[in-house]
């Protein structure tokens, strides 16, 4: 039976970076759904392809043979890696083939693949064969298991790497360390986040803007997504046997600058804007109590510093509770849930001023800094620890109506 090259080169989806859901593909033209869609990045890997193809066809047809497809996504080599791949469809029907003409870099190339893709597990592999294709049985049989995610690592056992010199070994493991300090709750999950061999269930990345920079997108997929399980799997790095190496010290540079985007758009920035907008309110009405306290009513200056004190918090609670976390709020309508709220709220203030006091304390008395310096600092602090405790215990849904 002879196929049409030409049906099997895919249009370049466009756009946000955003996965689609399997309803969704449901209702589009070619509805028929598989499996498995692994994607292939490639750039000038023309030397490399029909082997890669090959191996890996004869691994899932003997697997799920007719339930899987591949799909090339290839950055408009100059050596026409994507017409060798397309020239292979005949022999290969599983196989499809996408040409990026107006983008580049491997991480985008995964994604627009999937975009493309009908499988319900999605998966990626790199065009030169460092990644051992017999290890994709494996992890396929990890989310057979019931993983959400599962991952080829070289740093579990039966993992390693053939014959990098110490100095890459250094840059790898480095890399790893610097992404546990900037974003543990990511990278501490997988043994081995630079890893460009995985797959995912479509259901933890649909509906997900991805936003990866540089060559690494396993961080991504787990960052922003909501994979619970993740699998892992021993493989060994192979050198590469043609074409030339890809990794440039520029990929470090960018798997930093990808750390910190990551970083920066989990942390709930805004939040943390309106609740320091609504502290700074409070310094207001707690001066504005305290006046009243000590000018018409006369009060001594301890009572009148608790009222002051308890009466800022509380307006700082309604705003917050309103304003800051009202999405969060929401969620748990009721007066006896506001006010559950409103006694965490007051005893963690009451926490964050006692670690006030032993911070200024401990910067002025030893270690000799400035005490308004101290203060200041203090201040910043207790700021942090206010919002991050009340992020986690003061508003977050404890209670669910069934």
């Amino acid at each position: 039976m002879s196929v049409n090259p030409s049906t099997h080169l895919l249009v370049v989806p466009s756009g946000p970076l955003e996965i689609p859901d399997l309803q969704s593909l449901a209702t589009s033209p070619d509805a028929s759904g598989v499996y498995f869609s692994l994607v292939i990045p490639t750039y000038n890997e023309s030397q490399n392809i029909s082997t890669i193809v090959e191996k890996l066809s004869h691994l899932l047809d003997g697997s799920i043979p007719g339930n899987y497809e591949l799909i090339v996504v290839d950055d408009n080599s100059p050596d026409r890696t994507w017409e060798v791949a397309l020239s292979l469809t005949e022999k290969y029907p599983q196989l499809r083939v996408m040409r990026r003409e107006q983008e580049r870099g491997l991480s985008t190339a995964v994604i627009r693949g999937w975009q493309a893709a009908r499988g319900e597990i999605l998966g990626v592999i790199d065009g030169d064969l460092q990644h051992p294709p017999e290890t994709l049985l494996q992890l396929l049989a990890e989310i057979q298991r019931g993983a959400d995610l599962a991952a080829a690592s070289r740093h579990v056992a039966e993992g390693g790497v053939s014959d990098w010199s110490i100095v890459r070994r250094f840059l790898s493991r480095g890399a790893q360390t610097i992404g546990l300090i900037i974003l543990p709750g990511v990278v501490g999950r997988v043994s081995d986040p630079m890893s460009g061999y995985f797959m995912v269930r479509r259901s933890c990345i649909a509906g997900k803007t991805m936003n990866p920079a540089g060559y690494k997108i396993l961080i991504e997929v787990i960052g922003r997504g909501n994979p619970r399980w993740i699998g892992e799997v021993g493989y060994v790095f192979q050198e590469r046997q043609t074409g030339e190496s890809k990794v440039t010290w520029k990929q470090y540079v960018e798997y930093l600058r990808h750390l910190l985007r990551l970083r920066f758009d989990t942390w709930p920035v805004g939040k943390f804007l309106r609740f320091g907008i609504v502290g700074f309110s409070g310094v207001f009405v707690n001066m504005a109590v305290l006046y009243v306290m000590r000018e018409v009513f006369n009060l001594e200056l301890t009572r009148s510093l608790i009222v002051a004190a308890e009466l800022a918090i509380i307006s700082n609670f309604l705003w917050n509770d309103l304003w800051t976390f009202g999405d969060i709020s929401q969620q748990q309508p009721g007066k006896r849930q506001r006010f559950k709220r409103l006694l965490k709220f007051n005893t963690i203030c009451l926490m964050g001023l006692i670690l006030n006091v032993l911070l200024v304390n401990l910067m002025f008395n030893v270690l000799g800094i400035n005490e308004y310096l101290a203060n200041l600092i203090a201040i910043a602090a207790v700021t942090l620890w206010n919002f991050w405790i009340n992020l986690k215990l003061s508003w977050r849904v404890t209670e669910v109506d069934r």
